[in-house]
């Protein structure tokens, strides 16, 4: 009887977590609730790339699609703005940036966001790992797919450039002070990153990683989406409460990012990218958020703003797929 009772228990259960993983972003009228998200400042001032991205179509591709959308954008105070360097400024606008992503878990909207460069991403982080119901932060997962591992620290960069720290301060390896201040604490756990499509890295960068726990996915993975994909998103999805994909648009192969300044031959396509999100979303129901970063300044033939569209859309499928 009391077996009968437990496994009766457990289904009920699995049930909830099911149908609360397939309704969590959408409304009462069935519609799918998306947040675009903005981060428009870098560590060398404001962006106009999150604007670019909003509005390049993709409102009315998610409108058409039958979402919800909303935006949001992060913001310093005036108090904020009067700060003495722009890395401080950085940290304290992912602060913000921070509440919007938590707000919208908790409002049940899918964030979607519009990044002004790879440092955005511990704010985004962050949100999630504060997003619970709890005190207690969540573990989030994150799958990094950039042609660079973004593992610098002021000790091994060669370009002295804060773009090529953001997974290391994430980590905890560097910039505390930034880490904290985007209220990221604490640190994400090396096992907890996946990287995918890297293929260019610093000497002493590398050496970092290979001393790391991190794990690596090839551009043929991505393209194939060989059985390693899976291993590895399963491995994350085990250890993880909330999912991350993160995309700087030089993953891309150089033809679809033509104006990138840090573009790198031999990445996958868009459509290539977007097929992998669609299965994402579709089979993990805790992944929660998806961002973009470094849309190019220019856009000769809007190959890049439809390339960011088309991974929107495919991750954007993948949830209502979930229903």
């Amino acid at each position: 009887m009391r077996t009968t009772i437990a496994l009766a228990f457990a289904a009920a259960l699995a049930l909830t977590v099911s149908t609360d993983a397939q309704s969590r972003y959408t409304a009462g009228d069935g519609k799918l609730r998306v947040a675009l998200a903005q981060q428009p400042l870098g560590p060398n001032g404001p962006s106009k790339g999150p604007d670019t991205m909003a509005n390049g179509g993709i409102q009315q591709l998610l409108t058409g699609m039958g979402a919800t959308v909303r935006i949001e954008k992060a913001q310093l105070t005036p108090l904020e703005e009067t700060e003495y360097g722009g890395w401080k400024k950085l940290g304290l606008s992912l602060g913000h940036f921070a509440d919007i992503v938590s707000k919208n878990e908790r409002d049940g909207f899918f964030t979607v966001g519009l990044l002004a460069t790879c440092p955005s991403m511990p704010g985004l982080v962050a949100g999630l790992q504060r997003s619970g119901t709890t005190i207690e932060p969540l573990r989030i997962g994150m799958l990094w797919l950039d042609a660079h591992p973004d593992f610098n620290t002021p000790e091994t960069t060669r370009s002295g450039s804060l773009g090529g720290m953001p997974v290391s301060v994430a980590t905890g390896r560097a910039l505390h002070v930034m880490r904290r201040d985007a209220k990221l604490d604490p640190p994400m756990s090396d096992l907890s990153i996946v990287m995918g499509g890297v293929r260019l890295t610093d000497p002493l960068e590398q050496r970092l990683l290979d001393d790391s726990r991190i794990e690596q996915l090839s551009v043929d993975d991505l393209r194939n989406l060989t059985p390693a994909v899976w291993q590895q998103l399963d491995r994350l999805n085990r250890i993880s409460d909330k999912l991350y994909i993160h995309i700087d648009m030089d993953v891309l192969d150089p033809r679809e990012v033509m104006a990138h300044g840090n573009k790198v031959p031999n990445g996958p396509s868009s459509e290539q990218l977007a097929r992998l999100f669609e299965q994402i979303f579709t089979r993990y129901p805790k992944a929660s958020a998806i961002g973009f970063a470094t849309i190019p300044p220019t856009d000769e033939g809007g190959l890049s703003i439809a390339a960011l569209n088309r991974m929107i859309e495919g991750a954007v499928k993948g949830v209502l797929a979930r229903r």
